[in-house]
């Protein structure tokens, strides 16, 4: 039933993609809730819930504006799905607060198909990502997604390529400014972990977390390899866009093998990405009773994984 709903764009979908995150939010946060009752904790969580749902009209701006994927809410069913499989990822603050600035940068770097004020728009994009990489160390490798484009979408020239340098400078510069005004510190606000890299992943040891995992990486992997043959046969014009899509869900998976702690938080940024890409291949599936079968068991094991 769900599948059909949200083939088309309506504002009942959003409706429903709020009540996934509301049980996504209290799952995460029931026992903290249990041990501690006060106005402060409740009107916290509640900035905190709002953020994830501000998350959602950002994700599904970006991909209308950018014709993304065609008329429909797949895309914003997915990322509430992913929520509810992960629903750790709704109380790791920085990681909540990284992906909210790297959407703002993610905007930008489309933004750059339109060829107007693409030195404005490339510095936006550096310059987002840097206050990203401020909550969340390995954030900064999305500055790889900004030349990706640049080869892309510009001509290529010199000054395009300095300008993210310049970007990420700027926050360097007032991060630092900050830091020892407030701190006395040079790099107290840089929020840079003691470990940078782990590939310990007992963290992820629970059958929940297992199941997870795998719907995520095998139905988006899958959905992935249809994706490059899918944009290959786009039109010239919008070819970049769904190319840049691709080179960012390379890159949150790397961040999500080098996170220093493996707590499913680092997946969030893998949603964006694999929403738009595992919505481009169901709308490209002809047969109804394959498309049938692979949304529902999409919608059905997040669900189950509650009983865990």
């Amino acid at each position: 039933m769900l599948t059909r709903i949200f083939s088309k764009s309506k504002p009942i979908n959003f409706v429903i993609v709020f009540f996934i995150i509301l049980l996504a939010f209290s799952v995460a946060n029931v026992k903290l809730f249990i041990q501690t009752i006060s106005f402060g904790l409740f009107l916290e969580k509640t900035t905190w819930f709002l953020t994830c749902w501000l998350l959602i009209f950002l994700f599904n701006f970006i991909v209308v504006k950018n014709s993304l994927t065609k008329r429909n809410h797949y895309q914003i069913l997915l990322f509430g799905l992913f929520f509810l499989a992960f629903p750790q990822t709704t109380v790791n603050e920085n990681i909540l607060l990284a992906n909210l600035f790297f959407l703002f940068g993610f905007r930008r770097i489309l933004s750059l198909r339109s060829q107007i004020r693409v030195k404005k728009k490339l510095f936006d994009a550096a310059f987002w990502f840097g206050i990203a990489t401020l909550f969340y160390f390995w954030a900064i490798l999305f500055v790889v997604v900004i030349f990706g484009a640049l080869l892309l979408y510009t001509d290529n020239r010199l000054k395009n390529w300095i300008v993210p340098f310049v970007g990420l400078v700027t926050v360097f510069v007032i991060s630092i400014s900050l830091s020892v005004i407030f701190y006395d510190d040079f790099f107290e606000i840089l929020n840079i972990p003691p470990t940078l890299v782990s590939y310990n992943y007992t963290g992820y040891n629970s059958a929940k977390d297992l199941i997870a995992i795998t719907l995520l990486f095998s139905f988006g992997g899958w959905s992935a390899i249809h994706y490059v043959k899918i944009f290959q046969k786009k039109k010239r014009a919008s070819r970049p866009s769904y190319k840049v899509v691709f080179i960012t869900v390379i890159i949150a998976f790397i961040i999500a093998i080098l996170a220093p702690q493996k707590n499913g938080g680092e997946f969030l940024f893998l949603f964006t990405p694999l929403a738009i890409i595992i919505t481009n291949y169901i709308e490209s599936i002809k047969e109804k009773w394959f498309k049938e079968l692979f949304l529902d068991i999409l919608i059905l094991v997040p669900f189950l994984l509650l009983m865990l």
